[in-house]
């Protein structure tokens, strides 16, 4: 039990009065009513109901915006809502932190970071990371509804250009990732074909295949619900890669003389005892931070970005709105499940990913392991899986915003239903794909990525936000905490967005379009 001084417990309690109207004495005795997690979901409605039958709209901020306020129709979902449990929630926000990125964040985060910056970064960015998201999803309910998108939150709080505005973040966000995982998918696809091959088929032919298959996975599976049984699959695939990669990778730096950085993690610094036939002619690992001073602190700032990446989704109230009441409480618990539990096989691969190679770590760490073959092979497999699974989760805000948009009800086999995934689902990954090939440059995304959306959407939004709605409930402390993160993290972003454009247009010059990297 707990004391709700909220908006949808007044409600409720002022529901079982025959006179509906607003009170100074109801509002106080209100105010120390207690209610049970459980109930949120039917007060909720209760305040709703209010709500049509002419009671005020309650905010702490006392500024709120409904639909009619924001001049944008705000349409009920065609994706079903409300009807998963927690730990599937959980396991939903847990394919997105071990997705095949992980593969990446050796070379991504510790390459341009180092030890010491990389661990504690990433570290940081993980308290961080859960504290904003906790943030986020505290303010589901706000209102005496649910907001099941974060541009609806966002609208609700801010107005109609908020409403847009977040939708733009949220889209170029989502995109982003999904190109991200198109071009991982390519270099699975790739690692596994230059095991039996000797010619060299570029990746780009790759990245077209593995852009063809999401699109027939997206047809397949109509919204995020339905995923189920394919989170576990999910799950499975993940425990193969990171876990061929982190003993692979553990067994190649075992094979090579180092010197023993002060900031390595105790289990690093041991581990070469576990092996006995070090090589001895081998050259040493170099984790030195290699580039210009100049170059040095655009590739750092841009590394900050990546951190921030690792760690979120910009797609919370919409992996929220699937979670079964109480949808706060259900929603921490999940949270903390990906933060806590989640995160440690992402922590392992990418430790001993830096810690193998070193400096000359690969963007992708499954193309440089030594090994048999069928076990590479198995590994580049399950990621090329694992990833056809993780855009699905990453492209369905959009999937969903297409089918309400255009009234898709019914069933997912419907002919016409059908025709229309195939259409503009298989449209919508075409563009994807086709930007994929073009710029391959994993990290550059990443950096872009983390730092024209994640920021804003996670960190920024989220602080304002909560800050706007919970306004005269807070000390002026907290105001100044929230302030403080909205400057702090609204300067990293504008700074990590330009680092990320300098490293996109260096590359680009490197590199030709539908580069073989």
């Amino acid at each position: 039990m707990k004391p709700l001084c909220s908006d949808w417990s007044l409600g409720r309690h002022l529901a079982s009065s025959s006179d509906k109207t607003i009170t100074p004495g109801r509002r106080a005795a209100a105010d120390i009513l207690f209610v049970s997690e459980e109930e949120e979901e039917a007060e909720i409605f209760i305040a709703m109901e209010m709500e049509m039958e002419g009671g005020l709209p309650l905010s702490s901020s006392g500024k709120v915006y409904n639909e009619d306020q924001l001049g944008v129709e705000i349409p009920e979902t065609a994706h079903q809502i409300s009807s998963d449990s927690w730990f599937q929630v959980s396991f939903i926000l847990t394919t997105g932190i071990n997705s095949v990125f992980v593969l990446a964040y050796s070379a991504t985060i510790m390459v341009p970071l180092g030890w010491a910056p990389g661990v504690i970064g990433l570290i940081v960015a993980a308290a961080f990371s859960l504290y904003a998201n906790s943030l986020i999803a505290k303010l589901h309910l706000h209102g005496g509804k649910r907001h099941i998108r974060y541009r609806d939150l966002a609208g609700h709080i801010y107005g109609r250009k908020a409403y847009h505005v977040t939708w733009g973040l949220q889209y170029v966000n989502l995109f982003m990732i999904n190109t991200g995982f198109i071009i991982l998918a390519g270099s699975a696809l790739k690692a596994v074909y230059v095991l039996f091959h000797d010619d060299t088929m570029k990746l780009p032919y790759f990245i077209a295949i593995a852009g063809f298959v999401c699109a027939m996975f997206a047809i397949g599976i109509p919204h995020l619900s339905a995923l189920r049984i394919w989170l576990g699959f999910s799950t499975f695939f993940s425990l193969i890669y990171i876990v061929i990669a982190f003993a692979l990778a553990l067994k190649d730096g075992s094979l090579q003389p180092f010197h023993v950085p002060l900031f390595m993690p105790p289990i690093l610094r041991s581990s070469h005892l576990l092996f006995f036939n070090a090589g001895i002619n081998a050259p040493a690992r170099d984790y030195s931070i290699s580039g210009s001073s100049t170059g040095k602190i655009f590739t750092t700032i841009g590394a900050c970005a990546n951190l921030v990446f690792a760690y979120n989704t910009g797609m919370l109230p919409e992996i929220q709105a699937t979670i079964k009441p109480p949808v706060v409480k259900n929603m921490q618990k999940a949270l903390y499940f990906q933060f806590l539990i989640g995160g440690l096989p992402m922590y392992a691969v990418t430790f001993v990913g830096y810690w193998a190679y070193g400096s000359s770590t690969p963007t992708y760490l499954l193309s440089s392991v030594s090994g048999p073959i069928w076990v590479k092979t198995m590994a580049n497999i399950a990621a090329f899986l694992q990833t056809v699974i993780s855009l699905h989760i990453f492209a369905s805000p959009m999937y969903e915003y297409m089918d309400t948009r255009f009234g898709v009800k019914g069933s997912a086999l419907k002919p016409k239903n059908l025709s229309f995934r195939i259409l503009f689902r298989g449209g919508y990954l075409t563009i994807n794909t086709l930007l994929s090939a073009m710029l391959p440059f994993l990290g550059d995304f990443e950096s872009l990525t983390g730092a024209v959306s994640t920021f804003p959407l996670t960190f920024i939004l989220g602080n304002h936000m909560y800050l706007m709605a919970k306004n005269n409930s807070l000390t002026p402390l907290q105001k100044s905490w929230h302030w403080l993160n909205v400057y702090f993290f609204g300067l990293l972003s504008l700074a990590a967005g330009i680092a990320a454009v300098r490293l996109i247009i260096v590359d680009s010059k490197t590199y030709n379009l539908f580069a073989d990297l």
